[in-house]
């Protein structure tokens, strides 16, 4: 152990989180902790408020402070464009590059027979909804160009069909085996711009 029970948990925890490792996660805690009053309460005070304040929109599935989210309440977005998305980091990445103006879905997953996860495991419910409410004009299928991507897009597309509302999917610029909250909002633009019928 190196420095006692409580720095040993703060290492743990940390490297618990996505793309951080166990040097990395020392190298965090290391930073923290050398300025507890400038990093470290204030990142646990953020951390708390967010755990308390933060929830689902009941109607994309965003994470915001207000539901429903700030995108879906926001009057200048084209209701009649709607964006389905893996998760929460994908709808993030297409909010930071810009591209879309409508509103999303997301889903809360993929199909995946491995993980055992079936259609009654994603958040569509409130994308059917919207659809038989009118004024959706196109959906767009956004999902990583994973092997379950392509199985829950296919599923979608087959889903969908009884709206009778056009569905298309992203295009150029999304690598297969590549998920989209790690691309550049180059790339993503290009994807978005692109998209073609499912």
């Amino acid at each position: 152990m190196m420095g006692g029970a409580e720095i040993e948990r703060l290492i743990t925890l940390l490297g618990r989180l996505p793309g951080l490792g166990p040097r990395s996660a020392r190298r965090a805690a290391l930073a923290l902790l050398r300025q507890p009053h400038a990093r470290m309460l204030p990142l646990a005070q953020a951390m708390e408020h967010a755990a308390r304040a933060v929830r689902t929109c009941s109607t994309c599935g965003n994470l915001d402070t207000c539901d429903p989210c700030s995108i879906c309440a926001d009057p200048s977005r084209d209701r009649g464009l709607v964006c389905v998305v893996e998760n929460v980091g994908d709808l993030w990445a297409l909010e930071r590059a810009g591209v879309h103006r409508g509103v999303y879905q997301v889903l809360g997953g993929t199909l995946s027979a491995l993980d055992g996860i079936g259609p009654e495991d994603l958040n569509v419910a409130p994308l059917y909804a919207r659809l038989e409410a009118g004024g959706v004009r196109e959906v767009i299928l956004a999902l990583g160009a994973t092997v379950d991507g392509a199985t829950t897009m296919h599923w979608l597309h087959d889903s969908l069909s009884r709206f009778n509302i056009p569905v298309s999917r992203v295009g150029q610029g999304v690598p297969v085996g590549g998920a989209l909250d790690v691309l550049d909002d180059g790339t993503l633009a290009a994807a978005l711009m692109a998209r073609r019928p499912a």
